[in-house]
C-alpha cells in the first residue's frame, strides 16, 4: 500500500465481531494484530512483520451501518481530498461524508462512483503508509 496518488492506500475490515475477525485473519493470513486506543474505541492494526497491512473495527456502534453486512473498505490515496471530492462531483460520482480531517492519519472523503461502490479518498499525513 502506497502514498502515491492513485495508490490503494489502506483497507478496512468493518466487523461486529472483531474478535473472530483477528482469529481468522491471524490463522489464514498469518498477520499479528495490535490494538490501539481511539476516542471512538479501539482499532485494530494487521500486520506482517512490521509492515502495517490493514486495520480493523467494531461498526456495531457506527450510526448508517445497522442494517450493513461485516465487509471491507478501501482508501485510495490522492493528492488533494477537496479537488478529489469536487472531481468526484464532476465525473459523476457523489459526496457521501464531506472532507475530513484524522489527526496523524490524513484528509478523507467518502464518496460513490458512478455505478454507486463507495471508496474513501484520502490525502495521507506526512509519514504514514497505511
Amino acid at each position: 500500500m502506497g502514498n502515491r496518488h492513485g495508490d490503494i492506500h489502506w483497507s478496512e475490515l468493518m466487523t461486529r465481531d472483531v474478535a473472530a475477525a483477528r482469529d481468522y485473519y491471524s490463522r489464514v493470513c498469518g498477520w499479528t494484530i495490535d490494538t490501539m486506543p481511539m476516542p471512538e474505541g479501539e482499532y485494530n492494526v494487521a500486520k506482517v512483520g512490521d509492515d502495517m497491512v490493514a486495520g480493523m473495527m467494531d461498526m456495531s456502534a457506527m450510526p448508517g451501518m445497522e442494517d450493513a453486512p461485516a465487509h471491507w473498505f478501501t482508501y485510495i490515496a490522492v493528492a488533494d481530498v477537496d479537488a478529489a471530492a469536487a472531481e468526484t462531483k464532476d465525473a459523476g460520482g457523489m459526496v457521501l461524508r464531506p472532507p475530513f480531517d484524522v489527526p496523524n492519519v490524513g484528509r478523507i472523503v467518502i464518496v460513490a462512483d458512478p455505478g454507486g461502490a463507495a471508496v474513501g479518498l484520502m490525502t495521507p499525513s506526512e509519514g504514514t503508509s497505511g
